[in-house]
């Protein structure tokens, strides 16, 4: 099946316009993009700009392990200073890697699904502070479909059809990830299976909540299921979403996770409500606004988007 974009492709600016490039209307998708999502705030900068002091490009985070310590232990600063909780190093850095991932991941799908685009975002495009964790990102060139009014444009890389594209877009999130995950690993005390199931989980979830923010739940889940619809090397398993019914015959979209971003290890009383964790009856506690028990914990609004029915799923 070929899902219509979520808008129609009309260019962000005229395309005859002199100042038009493929970084201008990424440029504008991001913007459109960061408005759209509530939970997620990511800063624009301009092509060729350098990361500002006391930031690292991904490049640098993967590469330094001064700025992946540094990094962490911002991470590790800010858990204690939200939750007066001090975390293993594991988790620190868990919780850091999911925050990373849902946003470049984001970042990728984001225009995919709304425009039909899929920006090819190098390590060295993304900055990141390594104190507060806020994020930038420098546009570039991305793929589209051959009907795309952006085609021509210099940059920009044209797909075949719509099975390509989403290629495209597994392709573009392994590659932006793989060096970062070799790094991050032994801090994150995980092999290479439940890290590539978090990028997957990341990447699903992504899609899903920009879909709820658009009110098109379903197309989301329909397009993330197109994404992965299994495992699709390196990622272990698919989006594999499923219904919930309530109590009054509602029905409820969930799914469970593949890898874990440790947040019960920080509230163990509000696991993601994505979590394998999380059972079915406390999901539809959560989804249905019912009252929390002491078994059961409370809802969970997880920063980040790993709460599931909240940011991310």
């Amino acid at each position: 099946m070929t899902l219509a974009p979520a808008f129609p492709l009309t260019p962000a600016f005229p395309l005859a316009a002199p100042a038009v490039s493929c970084s201008t209307v990424l440029a504008s998708t991001y913007q459109r993009l960061t408005a759209l999502c509530e939970s997620m705030s990511v800063d624009v900068l301009a092509p060729g700009s350098q990361a500002a002091q006391g930031w690292a490009d991904g490049t640098e985070l993967a590469e330094r392990p001064e700025f992946l310590d540094a990094f962490l232990d911002a991470e590790a600063w800010r858990i204690q200073e939200r939750h007066a909780h001090t975390v293993r190093r594991d988790v620190a850095a868990s919780r850091a890697l999911h925050d990373y991932l849902w946003s470049v991941c984001l970042l990728m799908s984001g225009p995919w699904f709304l425009e039909r685009r899929v920006p090819r975002i190098r390590p060295r495009d993304v900055r990141i502070s390594l104190t507060t964790g806020a994020f930038g990102i420098v546009p570039g060139g991305f793929a589209c479909l051959p009907d795309d009014p952006a085609a021509g444009l210099p940059g920009a890389r044209v797909r075949a059809h719509e099975e390509a594209l989403r290629a495209e877009l597994r392709a573009a999130v392994a590659d932006h990830v793989r060096p970062l995950l070799a790094a991050i690993g032994p801090q994150v005390r995980r092999g290479p299976r439940a890290l590539w199931g978090m990028v997957g989980d990341d990447l699903v979830s992504g899609v899903w909540y920009l879909g709820r923010m658009l009110d098109q739940e379903e197309h989301a889940v329909r397009a993330a299921g197109e994404l992965l619809p299994g495992p699709v090397p390196p990622f272990p398993g698919g989006a594999d979403f499923r219904r919930l019914t309530g109590r009054e015959g509602q029905s409820y979209l969930t799914r469970t996770r593949l890898g874990c971003c440790l947040y019960y290890a920080i509230r163990p009383a509000e696991a993601c409500g994505t979590c394998p964790r999380t059972c079915d009856s406390e999901r539809l506690r959560r989804l249905e606004g019912d009252t929390p028990t002491l078994a059961g914990g409370s809802a969970g609004v997880n920063a980040g988007g790993g709460a599931g029915v909240s940011a991310g799923g």
